[in-house]
């Protein structure tokens, strides 16, 4: 089995909770909107990342804009924007062309987990500063063969 954790949306701010919650994560998706790349650095003394460029991410960081881990056996595409049941015709091609189980992705801040057209879209909610009251949430992807298990991991 593997664990994999997953996180969006962190806006340049790392929660102290984070190396707590992920401890013993195989690997780490970050679904964009990251920030400066120290904040990538503490999540790679946590476990192996994995990162995309969100909309707010400067381009001179040269984030990647889409990204394919393997992990497990197990294909994830990761891509900040994305409307699961509203794919923009370049995504759709790249999902079709890389067959991913997973799609990773944030921009939302909102929770999503759903299984259309048998790959599962997953957004873990965002992780950066407390803004308007909204729950801050991170997750953990518990992967077998046979099942994807997330765990949503709230942030007080």
């Amino acid at each position: 089995m593997s664990r994999i954790g997953v996180i969006s949306d962190t806006h340049d701010f790392f929660d102290p909770r984070i190396p707590e919650l992920f401890a013993g994560v195989d690997h780490i998706l970050h679904g964009g909107d990251i920030g400066l790349p120290w904040l990538l650095m503490e999540l790679r003394d946590i476990a192996p990342v994995t990162s995309v460029a969100g909309n707010t991410d400067d381009p001179s960081l040269r984030y990647p804009v889409t990204a394919i881990a393997e992990i497990g056996g197990i294909k994830f595409l990761i891509h900040h924007i994305v409307s699961p049941r509203n794919l923009e015709d370049e995504l759709e091609q790249r999902i079709r062309r890389e067959k991913p189980r997973v799609v990773i992705f944030g921009h939302t801040h909102k929770p999503f987990h759903e299984e259309i057209n048998g790959v599962l879209f997953f957004n873990p909610g965002y992780a950066g500063k407390s803004r308007f009251g909204m729950e801050r949430s991170v997750a953990i992807l518990h992967c077998t063969d046979s099942e994807i298990r997330p765990e949503y991991k709230i942030l007080k």
